[in-house]
């Protein structure tokens, strides 16, 4: 290992990292909320501190919705911020670091250890807390390896960036408006929870809305009415049938995944009175898109399956489709890009790790990325087991092993 390489490694601050991640997991950074705000105004500051020259902006919410390629949203949401960090060389960065400061809402706080699924708690070498996995544990190695390169006092002579965004979670407008404002980078690493892996695509996810229309009655007199529940149920079934299908030959980089194009309901609301058939039904869920699938034949192929169902109400009363809130395209690193390698061999380098690679079944801001010609993959801290869940967690030996691994990665692409 080279002396830069040596120095930047001696520059982290292991127990600082740990106790940044504890205080960012103790912001409710929920996706569209003031706190999510807040948390991109104070990770400005760290990369400021971190030497990095940042550029801070309010998102232009009106003029991003009217862009081609705008991604969608789905929670409420009055302002958004962007936050790039630069540092090292002119031109183009040679790599930038990103990730996301939102988090998904807690669900049932009745289900949480403890009180506060805010209150980072740390059992052992395992730190709890939302958003310890998904993604604060990433954002946070982020900026550990950009402080370590400015305490340790190498000089880069190739820029390194630092890309902190909104909104991830419901669509990847955060991201979208960083690429929009003109933040670029010959390759870029997001630090979302790779469970010992390095993802290099990305399946995608459309969010639709279905709406199914009964015939409301008294309930005393239901044969009088359609229900709105027992006609959506054969929709359901076809939609299951469409799941199979599109879960046939599957490419191997999914191999070990039984299911990498999931389709699910997620909300289903029904009737308005406990005494009336109901006369209309709404599911929304969401739709896995293939890899290199057009989003577009996504969308007719679910048409399709909804509208066909033989069904005699159905037929005369078809199901609406609309397609709401966030829309992730497939995406992933092109084949034989160098970056895989680059990651592989500065983990195996630091830590002794050897990183097979995958893809996720998830929606991602790679896709955006990488449409955006930015060669781009995921490696970062965390089990995606653990994401979006009431036993979120990360391993605190897996935290510090990636920021080992990016800050040899950074090093070597920016100071080579």
């Amino acid at each position: 290992m080279r002396d830069v390489e040596t120095r930047v490694l001696d520059a982290i601050d292991e127990s600082e990292a740990v106790n940044l991640l504890a205080e960012t997991v103790g912001v409710p950074s929920i996706t569209g909320t003031d706190a999510e705000s807040e948390l991109q105004h104070h990770f400005a500051g760290l990369l400021t501190e971190a030497g990095m020259d940042v550029d801070v902006w309010k998102l232009d919410l009106d003029d991003l919705r009217g862009r081609d390629g705008f991604p969608g949203t789905e929670a409420p949401r009055v302002e958004g911020y962007g936050v790039v960090g630069v540092t090292g060389g002119d031109g183009v960065p040679a790599l930038a670091l990103q990730g996301h400061v939102d988090v998904v809402p807690v669900g049932d706080l009745a289900k949480w250890q403890g009180s506060d699924p805010f209150a980072a708690r740390i059992s052992g070498d395992v730190l709890h807390g939302r958003g310890a996995c998904d993604m604060k544990a990433g954002l946070v190695a982020n900026l550990a390896v950009a402080r370590a390169v400015h305490r340790s006092g190498i000089k880069l002579t190739r820029p390194l960036a630092v890309h902190c965004v909104v909104s991830e979670e419901d669509g990847g407008l955060g991201a979208f408006g960083t690429l929009a404002r003109g933040h670029t980078a010959e390759a870029a690493v997001i630090t979302e929870p790779t469970s010992g892996k390095v993802i290099t695509a990305n399946a995608g996810a459309l969010t639709f809305r279905l709406e199914i229309a009964g015939r409301a009655a008294h309930g005393a007199a239901r044969l009088e009415g359609v229900n709105a529940v027992e006609v959506f149920w054969p929709v359901f079934e076809a939609i299951r049938r469409l799941e199979a299908e599109r879960n046939r030959d599957v490419p191997a980089v999914f191999d070990g995944n039984p299911l990498p194009y999931p389709i699910e309901i997620g909300t289903v609301r029904a009737g308005d009175w406990a005494s009336t058939v109901p006369d209309l039904l709404v599911a929304e869920g969401r739709l896995g898109v293939r890899l290199d699938e057009d989003p577009a034949a996504a969308r007719a192929a679910f048409e399709e399956a909804v509208l066909s169902v033989a069904h005699p109400w159905l037929r005369a009363h078809p199901p609406a489709v609309t397609w709401p809130g966030g829309q992730f395209a497939s995406g992933r690193l092109p084949a034989g890009h160098p970056l895989l390698d680059e990651v592989r061999r500065a983990a195996a380098d630091t830590s002794g790790a050897t990183l097979p690679e995958a893809a996720a079944p998830y929606g991602s801001d790679l896709r955006l990325y990488s449409g955006g010609g930015i060669p781009t993959l995921h490696y970062g801290p965390g089990d995606v087991r653990f994401a979006h869940a009431p036993r979120e967690q990360v391993a605190v030996p897996e935290f510090l092993d990636v920021i080992r691994a990016l800050a040899v990665l950074a090093v070597r692409r920016c100071a080579p």
